[in-house]
């Protein structure tokens, strides 16, 4: 079913409901930022027991906001009630790491609730349902939720790179005093870590190639490790995470998902069918195009020796993390 030609409700669930990215997420869902404005919405609000309350605190706050698209609004502490008939689920809530923690250590956690959320998943969802992975680290925690619901297409589980996509495209439009929404032919390769790869050589504007006017030394230098590290960047001057900017990610994620991109390049996340030479079923950002409900991924590029370096580089630590999660199961 394509979502963006149909007037029934959409079911909407949102994990992690009563953290600071919801809060920020779920305001702009209510108000047709992703579906439309005439697309009305049955919102799940999911949360853990010991912040449920919270989350009924956030329920509220909602209704009190009386937008006309929300039919309804649920709070939930179970995986399986929240998402029987779900269409579209944006999947916040991760156990972020703690101190002393490594990244294996993060990701076995991480792996026992999107084990379970991926299976309630594959008991209720609609078969054609979008599974949007916004929880850290999210490409290794989509791999465990697809891998985790056989029955589902594995191109319905997507992690977030978008947001990693938006920063860069905000530096190169600052650097070169283009209009941001003119940049085309971006991407963003492979994982939502240190070792992802932002990528310019596709770079163009009104039809125009914009490579070459970008200093290859900034570029280099500077411009590949701050896009990997403007979180940490952010946290270290606001002193809070980027709660908002990630909201804003999943939402341009999700509406591009529903209609499209009109051709142009975007960054997804998304299970590898060997494209690029990533192996098959790692959740890689590849450079994709959003058409008539689906992403796809560019192909046929040619890659030069630079860019296949830090594309193995990036597929070496997503099969690592892989096998980390492959023995969950």
């Amino acid at each position: 079913m394509n979502l963006s030609n149909t007037t029934q409700p959409v079911n909407v669930v949102v994990s992690g409901a009563g953290g600071n990215i919801a809060y920020s997420l779920l305001w702009r869902i209510a108000s047709g930022d992703v579906w439309g404005l005439e697309r009305a919405i049955n919102l799940t609000l999911l949360e853990i027991p010991d912040a449920v309350r919270v989350a009924e605190g956030v329920a509220m706050e909602l209704a009190d906001s009386a937008f006309p698209l929300l039919s309804s609004i649920n709070v939930s502490d179970s995986a399986e009630q929240a998402f029987d008939g779900v269409n579209a689920a944006f999947l916040v809530g991760a156990k972020p790491r703690g101190k002393g923690e490594s990244r294996e250590d993060l990701l076995e956690a991480n792996g026992r609730i999107f084990t379970e959320q991926g299976r309630a998943l594959n008991a209720g969802a609609a078969r054609d349902v979008r599974v949007l992975v916004v929880g850290n680290p999210a490409n290794t925690n989509a791999y465990i939720a697809s891998k985790a619901a056989p029955d589902i297409a594995g191109e319905h589980f997507n992690a977030m790179m978008r947001l990693d996509h938006n920063r860069a495209a905000s530096q190169l439009a600052g650097k070169l005093g283009v209009p941001v929404g003119d940049l085309d032919g971006l991407v963003v390769w492979g994982n939502h870590s240190d070792t992802q790869f932002p990528d310019i050589e596709y770079l163009r504007a009104g039809g125009h190639r914009l490579t070459e006017r970008v200093d290859r030394q900034w570029y280099v230098d500077e411009f590949i490790g701050r896009v990997a590290k403007r979180g940490a960047e952010i946290i270290d001057v606001r002193g809070s995470s980027s709660a908002a900017s990630a909201a804003s990610a999943a939402v341009d994620h999700m509406h591009d998902w529903v209609n499209g991109t009109g051709g142009r390049w975007t960054t997804v996340a998304l299970p590898s069918t060997g494209e690029y030479g990533v192996d098959p079923g790692l959740v890689f950002g590849f450079p994709t195009v959003g058409l008539n409900g689906r992403f796809s991924v560019v192909e046929g590029l040619e890659l030069s020796e630079f860019q296949r370096e830090r594309i193995e580089r990036n597929i070496a630590a997503l099969r690592a993390e892989a096998a980390v999660a492959d023995s969950l199961f």
